[in-house]
């Protein structure tokens, strides 16, 4: 369909060229006030030509409303000056009705993108260590990165989920270590893994008193694999590639790369150790890759594993770190660099840390230390909508406080259990409806309805049309939470609706029930893409 939106936007930009008499112009801001009063939307475009034109601003925005109206015709009901020049648009009831046949009309894919547009992509999320449970801080990786590749595949895009399996390093020999301690009866090594899932572990690996740390290792990165992908899918969220850091080295990936690094000169020797020159692409100081003994660092893995991807021919690799990775970013782009990749074809996006909070207390959670809370647990508290929801109502680059006692709540302070609850409620109305009736309704010629439209029936239109915009938002900007926000608000405009305009029976008081009933849909239809794109359940009843 088209957008009604972005035609608005585009007419108003035509009006301030005219105005103008040619040339060019600074796009004009054409946005919602925050009262019915001034208007269905409000552009600065008169401020933005005044200058230019040597006139009054307010001269200026009553010539922009008088092409405007040639323009949009009986779109616009009428164009009013405010203020020192803004120019307010009340846009007709038919506009409004219009609006909304053209949104039933696009069915299932409206808001979504054009795959033909899109771009190949690659979202690596999650990539906990395999040793031990997914913990809630993971579990934010899990809801931002399912819901942004949701958002990014809904936009056009195809997007591959990966997750990086380090099964590799001195976490692995801590960890095996930890097993067979704990398979004789031992206490982990002090620098070990001290929970009690390893005591688990280790009663599951038949004979591994007996075997040393390596094999005890393979065996119990095994058995969290697949305790991780179970997790994972309980909470909805599979992934497409898990990619092996062991796999690299005995492919012989990692020494391949370092190899090919030599031959533009990007690496020479120092101390006994070999060195990127990552200063060469704005790092702050040149990276080890092999040391004075010849260990490989994590980032020779790291290295190879980005040049693995980029050699898939993704058009965008993005990558969800967490907080603790920050410092890292610049040297991996320096190396992504090196290697020939394009600046913008490599995306490191850092996670801030998620608290609990109960009581005033939060949570630990070190996974070596034993002291946790697992991401199931927390599902099994709160259940895995409000656990998807909560993680996913911040953006990802702020600290996220999870307040349990909110998100167990069943009532409509909880904002999960409101969005919820206002798609159950639009699926009742739609059943008492009956099928037929709704058939008729989406049937029916909505965008020639003759009804005078209430206030809240315009400010629900307007917020359905905002969708499209909502989605291009949030995947440009790789902002899945904006969506918990647009969804609330939705369900916030269907209350006032409900609330002043009866749906069935809408004969009753000269209403045109059809159009109401599509509303209805049209709404429903809304607020369970939204749910679904964050990986939140839409209930038709509660």
């Amino acid at each position: 369909m088209s957008d009604p939106v972005s035609e608005l936007r585009s007419a108003v930009l035509a009006a301030a060229l005219a105005v103008r008499g040619g040339g060019s112009v600074e796009p004009p801001i054409l946005e919602r006030p925050p009262k019915p009063e001034f208007g269905d939307y409000s552009t600065n475009a008169a401020m933005l030509l005044a200058p230019g034109l040597g006139e009054p601003p307010r001269q200026v925005a009553d010539q922009i409303a008088a092409e405007l109206g040639a323009r949009l015709g009986d779109s616009l009901r009428s164009a009013q000056v405010a203020g020192p020049g803004f120019l307010n648009l009340f846009m007709s009831d038919a506009w409004c009705a219009r609006s909304l046949a053209g949104i039933l009309e696009a069915g299932e894919a409206y808001g979504g993108g054009e795959r033909s547009a899109g771009r190949r992509m690659n979202v690596e999320f999650v990539s906990a260590n395999p040793t031990g449970p997914i913990t809630v801080a993971a579990g934010r990786h899990a809801a931002y990165g399912d819901s942004l590749c949701r958002i990014l595949e809904f936009a056009g895009n195809e997007v591959d989920r990966e997750y990086y399996v380090n099964d590799r390093g001195t976490q692995i020999e801590r960890f095996g270590a930890s097993i067979r301690a704990r398979a004789n009866g031992e206490p982990p090594p002090e620098d070990g893994y001290q929970g009690d899932y390893v005591v688990e572990v280790a009663e599951r690996i038949a004979g591994a008193a007996g075997m040393d740390s390596d094999e005890a290792a393979a065996l119990g990165v095994k058995i969290m694999l697949e305790e991780i992908r179970a997790t994972l899918e309980r909470f909805r969220v599979c992934m497409d590639v898990f990619a092996s850091e062991r796999s690299l080295h005995e492919s012989g990936a990692v020494t391949a790369v370092l190899e090919r690094l030599k031959h533009p000169g990007h690496v020479y020797p120092l101390e006994g150790a070999l060195w990127l020159r990552t200063t060469s692409f704005k790092d702050d100081k040149d990276r080890v890759l092999v040391r004075s003994g010849g260990e490989l660092t994590y980032f020779a893995s790291d290295i190879a594993y980005h040049e693995d991807k980029r050699s898939r021919g993704y058009d965008r690799v993005i990558a969800i770190w967490g907080a603790d990775h920050h410092g890292y970013v610049a040297r991996m782009r320096a190396a992504w660099e090196a290697l020939g990749g394009e600046p913008e074809g490599l995306e490191l996006l850092i996670m801030q840390l998620v608290n609990l909070l109960e009581g005033g207390q939060r949570s630990q959670m070190s996974k070596r230390g034993g002291e946790f809370v697992s991401l199931d647990d927390l599902m099994e508290d709160i259940g895995v909508d409000a656990t998807r929801w909560f993680l996913l109502q911040r953006s990802h680059d702020t600290t996220l406080d999870l307040d349990l006692d909110l998100a167990r709540r069943q009532n409509q302070d909880n904002p999960v259990y409101y969005a919820q609850y206002a798609h159950a409620r639009i699926a009742s109305v739609l059943r008492r409806a009956g099928e037929q009736r709704l058939g008729e309704a989406l049937a029916a010629d909505v965008g020639g309805s003759a009804e005078e439209l209430h206030h809240s029936s315009r400010r629900l239109v307007q917020r359905l049309l905002e969708f499209p915009e909502e989605i291009s938002d949030a995947a440009n900007r790789r902002a899945p939470h904006r969506l918990t926000t647009y969804v609330t608000e939705v369900a916030q405009d269907f209350s006032a609706f409900y609330r002043d305009c009866k749906v069935v029976g809408a004969a009753e008081e000269g209403g045109d029930e059809e159009l109401r009933i599509a509303m209805c849909e049209a709404t429903r239809r809304v607020i369970a893409r939204s749910l679904d794109l964050l990986g939140v359940a839409a209930p038709a009843e509660m």
